[in-house]
């Protein structure tokens, strides 16, 4: 290594600014212009010119080691990039220099944009943030030129970094302008060359097809996609008008303003219909902008976006919005808007298909399927509705003109459903469906509202809309209003209140049970279960008052020991919550489930859905006991009793009332506790109320009794 010698960088820049640069030396110069340029035309790797650059550098400069430093575009600091001479190891500390006054030689080149010469690191203060790096690695002098964009911004420079104290001769700047100057144009041309690449390659690879013409509307260019789109090979259509792809669907004008606009403002886009080579019909939407070449000649590209699958898709999709996809009649979207264009009034018959839901489970969903498409093509074809419907699963929609049609056309179906079986796949299915018919004003809702009241009376039933009947009377409406504002205030505050009555067990002739029944205390009066049921029903507030009643029954009954029982809904069991709930209460209260019978009422039993059941047992399978409350007041299901291990069937007080001058009700009761004793069913009479009616209960074995004879129902205290 050479002796250090340290001057001023004033005083020996001005002393070796006199030393002209020889003819050799120029001949250096020139010699890596012309090397970089070669490289770059053999299109060599930028790493490998930009490595070869420095390295050519220092043979010019002794005990010197050349540097290529760029700008990170995100952070803004310094990075090491090419150093050949330099071990990997050490580029470390030459990273993330942040760029100002003190930064080190680059840093001030990058700063100011301006060459920086700095002859002494140790003690220039431009140095001062990196004095540590020069003194580890005994850089004792550094010349940094800036990396210039186009723009003239600096990102990057280009540094000579020598192990001795030294100013640069004018040779020395020359050399390091010039190979800043080369990192700059190979930047650019990286850059220039990633664009057409990138440009290329995105024309290349682009669905939509590109064509290029030049000033004579002459086609010069197309892509592939071109080419997939049309049939045409790039050959095929080169140097010919793109009037080629006309196909006659647009006349003279279409194309006259589409040369006016685009003389105007040089783009115009819309939809187009063109012809392929086999002369099929191609849509698509276009878009033409003038470009113009480096001489200034106009030119034109145009997109073409190939529309005809969005086409046909949109029409797919309008299909569907008002089509139902399995049988291809109208849906409920197409009625609701037929309903709002109608002028007159019309008739509307809703039809339910009975028992799809067994069909399916018993042939399959696809035997299902092909019923109602059945179905649905005999209700379009064989009968007189002016159109056909489907609204939901087994639902469909008949719109008449007027009602009697309506009423004479469900007499057809029915007679012809009766006559006909419908035999698919080796199957024949004699077919029934609930109907309800309306008219005038709200028919759609009307109409389900009767098809619904049908189902209520069984199957195969038809129902004709009765405003009169079938509709909730401006008093009874206020009265639910009345009553559904009182039942929030009484859930607010602490208005559920279970009222005790206890239950006469006719063996022992003691009252060792009862009762937990559902109170609402008010301003005005305390409600009972027959006025505010249906409005709490109809309000969805059944479970949480059966969750009150949980609560306050197990508060009540945690001190004593009798058994008590509490009422059940089919909202509480579509809600499946029992289970979890009674489980909670009962560690809090230390209620044994053996203590508690749940009564629910027979339609729940005679209709339970599958879930149902399966909560009832699992509560049973728990130790609660299970009790069929108002027995005999609706279906009689004398087979669920068996599914559900029932404890107890408490009979309907209209049988028990009239028990003692009704024959009837007698045989009734009768029968129902013979059959519940044989199966080891414990019976209840309720609505006993006086002396003769308890004897006669007696007498026919019934176990408890529950009524005003033995006792009225009491808040707890």
């Amino acid at each position: 290594m050479k002796q250090s010698l340290y001057c001023p960088s004033d005083t020996v820049e001005e002393t070796l600014d006199t030393v002209p640069v020889t003819s050799a030396q120029y001949k250096e110069v020139l010699r890596i212009q012309q090397h970089i340029i070669k490289m770059m035309a053999q299109r060599k790797s930028h790493h490998i010119i930009f490595n070869t650059l420095c390295t050519m550098a220092e043979t010019l400069l002794e005990n010197a080691v050349a540097t290529i430093m760029l700008k990170d575009k995100e952070t803004g600091l310094l990075n090491l990039k090419y150093a050949p001479s330099i071990d990997k190891k050490d580029w470390y500390a030459l990273e993330s220099l942040k760029p100002g006054p003190h930064g080190g030689s680059c840093g001030n080149a990058l700063y100011h944009n301006q060459p920086q010469y700095v002859v002494n690191t140790f003690e220039d203060a431009r140095w001062r943030d990196l004095k540590n790096v020069a003194e580890a690695f005994h850089l004792c002098s550094c010349w940094s030129m800036p990396i210039r964009d186009a723009d003239g911004n600096a990102i990057g420079s280009f540094a000579l970094s020598s192990f001795e104290h030294r100013a640069p001769t004018i040779f020395h700047k020359v050399l390091l302008e010039t190979s800043a100057n080369i990192v700059s144009i190979v930047l650019m041309h990286l850059s220039d060359a990633y664009r057409v690449t990138l440009l290329n390659s995105t024309i290349e690879h682009m669905s939509e097809g590109i064509i290029f013409t030049d000033h004579h509307n002459r086609i010069i260019e197309v892509n592939p996609a071109f080419e997939k789109i049309y049939g045409y090979t790039a050959n095929e259509v080169s140097g010919k008008d793109p009037s080629i792809l006309s196909s006659g669907t647009h006349n003279k004008d279409f194309y006259k303003q589409m040369w006016e606009r685009l003389v105007a403002t040089g783009h115009w886009s819309g939809e187009i219909v063109n012809k392929n080579k086999a002369g099929g019909l191609v849509t698509q939407w276009m878009s033409i902008n003038r470009i113009y070449t480096e001489d200034g000649e106009e030119n034109y590209a145009a997109i073409c976006t190939d529309i005809s699958p969005m086409k046909k898709a949109q029409e797919q999709i309008a299909h569907l919005a008002y089509y139902d996809p399995l049988t291809g009649v109208y849906n409920k979207t197409k009625l609701m808007e037929v309903l709002d264009e109608v002028t007159s009034s019309v008739a509307l018959v809703a039809v339910d298909v009975n028992n799809l839901h067994t069909i399916n489970m018993a042939y399959g969903f696809a035997m299902g399927d092909s019923v109602l498409k059945a179905v649905a093509a005999l209700l379009k074809s064989e009968f007189g509705a002016n159109a056909l419907f489907r609204i939901d699963s087994d639902e469909f929609i008949l719109l008449y003109e007027s009602e009697e049609a309506a009423i004479s056309d469900v007499k057809q179906i029915k007679r012809y459903f009766y006559k006909n079986p419908l035999a698919k796949e080796d199957v024949t299915l004699n077919l029934t469906f609930n109907y309800g018919i309306a008219s005038g004003e709200n028919v759609f809702k009307n109409a389900i509202h009767a098809l619904h009241i049908s189902k209520r009376d069984g199957k195969n039933r038809c129902h004709r809309f009765s405003p009169e009947t079938d509709l909730l009377s401006k008093e009874k409406k206020q009265h639910f209003i009345r009553i559904n504002h009182l039942l929030h205030r009484a859930l607010a505050g602490d208005g559920i209140v279970p009222y005790l009555q206890f239950i006469h067990n006719n063996t022992t002739d003691s009252l060792d049970r009862c009762e937990m029944l559902a109170r609402i205390e008010t301003e005005e009066g305390v409600l009972l279960p027959e006025v505010f049921l249906e409005a709490a029903k109809l309000s969805g507030l059944l479970p949480e008052i059966t969750r009150r009643m949980i609560k306050k029954s197990f508060a009540c009954m945690e001190h004593q020991a009798t058994p008590f029982s509490i009422n059940v809904t089919e909202d509480d069991l579509n809600g499946d919550y029992l289970a979890a709930y009674l489980d909670e209460q009962n560690r809090r209260y230390n209620i044994a489930p053996e203590r508690v019978t749940l009564e629910i009422l027979e339609g729940i039993s005679a209709s339970a859905k599958l879930n149902h059941i399966e909560q009832l047992k699992k509560l049973r399978a728990q130790g609660y006991h299970l009790a069929i409350d108002d027995f005999g007041a609706e279906y009689s299901n004398f087979e669920r009793l068996l599914d559900l291990e029932i404890d107890m069937i408490k009979i309907d007080a209209k049988y028990i009332r009239e028990i003692d001058t009704d024959t009837k009700s007698r045989e009734i009761v009768k029968a129902i506790t013979s059959f519940a004793h044989n199966l080891g069913i414990q019976c209840t009479a309720e609505y006993v109320h006086n002396k003769k009616i308890q004897k006669i209960v007696e007498q026919m074995g019934i176990d408890f009794s529950q009524g005003y004879l033995f006792h009225h129902p009491e808040k707890h205290n």
